[in-house]
């Protein structure tokens, strides 16, 4: 077993504290990967303070890895020792049902299998990115291309790769408008991506002083939904909505701003249920759809279209120290846009 540094959660909503623990030893079809960076998902607080249900504790939170390969397995193909390597939200899947087979292994009717705060077919517990180091089957790392910075790339293995691939799946470009609800981690990636697209977006949000970041990443308009006269201005505007928001709220009110079959996608993951009225969607034959990251074929292409346009997120990078501090700035949405982590901290 392999000695490893990391930071966990030891029981829900505590404070997160230095851990060591022990990963498996390389395999033949395995890389271990020395973790430079790890980015912060909010879905890293929602897992930890166990408010989704199913949380594994002791859990080393983190899923937007980037690192340097430093050993390889005797029959590894796709990676040898010195490149960098990316690992997403997780780490295998069945690999044999129809989704797997497709590439898209985030939808395995057995269930992914989640980078942290799952069990792996020997029953281990999975440990994530806050830690020094990361033993991952080739068949699920990515590749980091070379004119993205490590820090920069590393959320683009959750929130870029989150927001991508509906607008892939949707076919979301030129000639459409795209509304983007949150101007956050995932919002902001979006109005990057879908503006490299071709898309003329327009973001939603509750936060005036968002307006000048808005425009800055490629948002075409910006308007504010705490005044209730931009639902009426904005009625029946959007071919696609895109929805980042991760805490509860209406539903309605957006689904009314999409035009005769607009979609409304859902990425954002709130904790609680949102009643849903159906005769907006009824009258005007519009759909609210959700998506959830992406396979690692389509992971790739993200990555690979983001170097071609040169996005990267926009980071705070901060020591493993202070991440219980990070914890409570993303709550209050004290952050643009994402936080990320120097793993070259964790001593």
């Amino acid at each position: 077993m392999l000695s490893t540094k990391g930071y966990a959660a030891m029981t829900a909503k505590a404070a997160l504290q230095p851990f060591p623990f022990e990963r498996r030893e390389v395999g033949p079809h395995d890389i271990l990967i020395k973790i430079l960076h790890c980015g912060i998902c909010h879905s890293d607080i929602h897992q930890a303070r166990n408010e989704w249900g199913g949380s594994i504790f002791p859990m080393v939170p983190g899923h937007e890895i980037v690192g340097t390969v430093t050993q390889i397995g005797s029959k590894v193909k796709r990676f040898k020792v010195g490149d960098r390597a990316g690992v997403g939200c997780f780490l295998d899947s069945c690999r044999t049902c129809g989704p797997c087979r497709e590439g898209l292994e985030q939808y395995c009717e057995a269930g992914m299998l989640l980078t942290y705060s799952a069990r792996d077919k020997e029953g281990r517990i999975t440990q994530g990115g806050y830690s020094s180091q990361i033993v991952v089957d080739e068949n699920y790392v990515l590749r980091i291309p070379a004119v993205l910075s490590s820090a920069g790339a590393a959320p683009l293995l959750c929130a870029g790769i989150t927001t991508y691939s509906p607008l892939r799946h949707w076919g979301v470009g030129k000639y459409h408008k795209l509304g983007v609800v949150g101007l956050g981690g995932l919002g902001h990636m979006a109005v990057k991506i879908a503006k490299a697209m071709g898309t003329e977006v327009t973001v939603l949000s509750t936060s005036e002083w968002k307006q000048t970041d808005a425009k800055r990443l490629g948002a075409a308009d910006f308007a504010l939904t705490s005044q209730p006269e931009t639902f009426a201005r904005l009625q029946r505007h959007f071919d696609f909505i895109l929805d980042t928001v991760s805490a509860p709220h209406d539903y309605n009110a957006y689904v009314n701003l999409l035009k005769t079959d607009g979609t409304m996608i859902l990425v954002g993951a709130p904790d609680r249920p949102t009643p849903l009225e159906p005769f907006p969607l009824i009258m005007h034959r519009r759909r609210i759809a959700g998506s959830v990251i992406g396979g690692i074929r389509e992971t790739q292409e993200m990555l690979d279209f983001c170097a071609e346009h040169k996005i990267e997120s926009d980071v705070e990078v901060i020591a493993i120290q202070q991440i219980n501090e990070a914890y409570e700035r993303v709550l209050k949405g004290d952050i643009r846009f994402r936080f990320v982590i120097d793993l070259a901290t964790l001593k």
